[in-house]
């Protein structure tokens, strides 16, 4: 990873996040759940970077990190010019008020006992942010932005559709102006023409206010409506990491293609399906993973030396990282690249 650079707002370097698991028996060695280990990535300010992978693949334990709510055990993760992983106690406190999370699930993030308007007022009533007045006429600004009425703000959770519900939690997420928003899957839960509204809510958002989103997310389709940078994960690592334009165009790493391969389209459903890769077998142990490439095990050209040495995530092109031995260059590429239709 470069040195931060002005116009960087979030940078993580060489991440881990491990879990150690009781012992299963009196001689055996005590196990540890590597759940991410070894991610480096940064974020512009302004921009979005998704980060995306199967279920399993460390992408939302990696942002729970980033926002100090998950353990760290090894690695730096810079905010601006602030080193998050050495705070804690009151300064800690202080610092969240510059990074916020939106949750996946619109209804068990809410508290059904409190209503919509002291949910997005509690981090201003919690981080002492204003005056009471000043709280109040927040919250109401708050809900228009959002593209909500104010005196909606009186109502209970259950009385909001699950697309106004997630509203809410934008509301709350934004409540103390932050510049990081980690959005941890937030159209994963709704309906197809409410994902759409939501999407374009925040892409708004973000041309208004300046923000900066950390973006979770499995769904190709919705990634690349809304990302300026992707990252793929998987088992805990990042397999590729590229500009969207470039990614979209050109995906490198085996795995990268087999999930463009899954992307659903109206058009050319047969085509696409004689096209589509498919894996088989399921992901290491994130307790023992392999010691040569971790996705070696199902790549379709996986070759004796790729599971004996983890290759290193290397620049193949300018902003464009690889972690596959097979690919040197753009012009490298393990899967012929899928033919979609126009």
């Amino acid at each position: 990873m470069n040195a931060m650079t002005p116009d960087t707002l979030l940078q993580v370097d060489d991440l881990k996040v491990h879990f150690p698991r009781a012992k299963s028996g009196w001689f055996k060695p005590a196990e540890v759940v590597k759940a991410v280990d070894g991610v480096s990535f940064k974020v512009r300010r302004g921009s979005t970077l998704a980060v995306v992978g199967e279920s399993g693949s460390g992408k939302t334990t990696a942002a729970l990190a980033v926002m100090r709510l998950s353990p760290v055990t090894a690695g730096q993760i810079r905010l601006g010019d602030t080193d998050l992983g050495a705070l804690g106690g009151e300064a800690l406190r202080q610092a969240r008020r510059r990074l916020q999370i939106i949750f996946q699930d619109p209804y068990s993030s809410l508290n059904p006992r409190e209503r919509a308007g002291a949910a997005v007022r509690a981090p201003l009533d919690l981080m002492g942010i204003g005056t009471p007045a000043e709280r109040e006429a927040r919250v109401a600004e708050l809900f228009t932005q959002v593209g909500l009425r104010p005196e909606q703000q009186h109502l209970f959770p259950h009385q909001f559709s699950g697309g106004q519900r997630q509203r809410i939690n934008i509301a709350r997420a934004l409540a103390t102006q932050p510049e990081l928003v980690v959005c941890d899957e937030p159209v994963s839960a709704l309906d197809i023409a409410i994902r759409a509204q939501i999407l374009n809510l925040l892409a708004r958002l973000q041309r208004e206010l300046g923000l900066t989103y950390l973006f979770i997310s499995h769904d190709m389709a919705v990634v690349e409506h809304i990302c300026d940078d992707i990252a793929v994960m998987y088992l805990g690592q990042i397999v590729e990491r590229a500009p969207r334009q470039a990614f979209f165009a050109r995906p490198l790493h085996p795995y990268s293609v087999a999930l463009m391969s899954a992307v659903p389209t109206v058009h050319g459903g047969r085509q696409r399906a004689a096209q589509r890769i498919k894996l088989t077998g399921d992901p290491p142990s994130p307790i023992n993973p392999p010691p040569g490439c971790r996705f070696a095990g199902r790549c379709p050209v996986a070759e004796p030396a790729c599971a004996a040495e983890l290759p290193p995530l290397r620049e193949v092109a300018p902003d464009h990282w690889v972690r596959c031995r097979r690919v040197d260059s753009v012009d490298d590429q393990p899967i012929a690249p899928l033919q979609l239709p126009s």
